[in-house]
C-alpha cells in the first residue's frame, strides 16, 4: 500500500484546542507553519507559552542531523519540548518509528528539560481510542525510545485528552512570574492572524491546485466607530497570472467563500464587526 511521505500531524489543530481559540493556521496540508506563531494560555495559577515550530518533513531514509538542530534550536529558551506524532500512521506502520523518530530521539537523548510526546490520533475515520489494545504497542514503543518522557494520547480533533494534557504542561514549567497580559493570546500582530485566517481558507478551498507561493498582506485596517466595525482591506498575492483565475473561482465564486468563513473566523477573533474586502 502506498504511504504519504509527509503527513499532517495536527500540531496547529492541538495548540487551537489548548488554546480554546484560533491562533495558528490549520490545513490538510504539511509545512503550511511558516511563522514561529506563539500562543500564551493564562489562567489562575500558570502561563504557558506555546511555540509552534515548522515540523519535521518526513523523507525517504533517515532525517539529517541539520535539519533536526535547526527545528530544536528554534526551541532553545523552551522550558518543556513536547513533540506532537501521527498516531494513526504509526500505528498503521510501526517500522516507520525507527526511521522517522530514531534521530529526534537520538538528538534530544541527553537534554535535561521536560518532555511530553504526544501521540495524536489525526485520522477520523478510525476510532483509535475505543481500541485501546491497538495503541499499546505504540505506547510502549515511545516509552522505550522516550524513557524520561511523559507519553500522552490525545484527539486534538475532538478535544479528547486536551484538558488533562493542558494539566501536565503546567505541572512541567518552572516557577516564575507572568511574562504577558493575562488577556494576550499570541505575540503575533491582530492584523497578521487576521492574513493567515485568510491564508488558512485559501488552502481548504483550492486544496491539491494551490500553489504554496500564495500569500497575504493586510493593506488597510480601519476602525469604523459608527457602525460599530473593524474595515479590513487584504491582498492575495500569487506567484503566477494563471493562478488568479483559480483563487477568484468562476463568477468569484471561490473568493466569495474564503472571504465569507475568513470574515467568521476574524469576528471571533476581534471580537465585533467585520468588513472584509479581498
Amino acid at each position: 500500500e502506498p504511504v504519504q511521505q509527509r503527513r499532517f500531524a495536527g500540531k496547529s489543530t492541538l495548540l487551537n484546542g489548548l488554546m480554546g481559540q484560533k491562533v495558528t493556521i490549520v490545513t490538510p496540508k504539511p509545512q503550511t507553519t511558516r511563522n514561529q506563531i506563539v500562543g500564551i494560555l493564562t489562567d489562575d495559577d500558570a502561563q504557558a507559552i506555546f511555540m509552534d515550530t515548522p515540523g519535521l518533513s518526513q523523507v525517504r531514509g533517515r532525517l539529517s542531523k541539520t535539519m533536526i538542530q535547526a527545528v530544536w534550536q528554534s526551541l532553545g529558551q523552551a522550558d518543556v519540548i513536547m513533540p506532537v506524532l501521527d498516531a494513526h500512521l504509526y500505528i498503521r506502520h510501526p517500522e516507520y518509528l525507527d526511521r522517522d523518530l530514531a534521530p529526534v530521539a537520538e538528538a534530544l537523548a541527553s537534554d535535561e528539560r521536560p518532555m511530553v510526546v504526544v501521540a495524536n490520533k489525526v485520522a477520523n475515520k478510525v476510532d483509535l481510542f475505543a481500541d485501546k489494545s491497538r495503541m499499546l504497542p505504540l505506547l510502549t514503543r515511545l516509552n522505550e525510545m522516550w524513557p524520561r518522557a511523559e507519553i500522552f494520547p490525545v484527539s486534538a480533533l475532538n478535544k479528547d485528552g486536551l484538558p488533562e494534557l493542558a494539566k501536565l504542561i503546567k505541572k512541567q514549567l518552572p516557577k516564575g512570574i507572568a511574562q504577558f497580559p493575562e488577556d494576550q493570546i499570541s505575540t503575533a500582530p491582530v492584523r497578521f492572524m487576521a492574513a493567515e485566517i485568510v491564508r488558512e481558507k485559501l488552502f481548504l478551498h483550492l486544496r491539491q491546485e494551490v500553489p504554496y507561493g500564495i500569500a497575504v498582506e493586510v493593506e488597510n485596517w480601519d476602525e469604523d466607530p459608527e457602525r460599530e466595525q473593524t474595515i479590513i482591506h487584504a491582498v492575495i498575492y500569487v506567484a503566477r497570472p494563471m493562478h488568479k483565475g483559480m483563487v477568484i473561482g468562476r463568477g468569484g465564486s471561490v473568493l466569495k467563500q474564503v472571504g465569507m468563513e475568513a470574515r467568521q473566523d476574524i469576528r471571533e477573533l476581534i471580537g465585533g464587526k467585520v468588513h472584509l474586502e479581498l
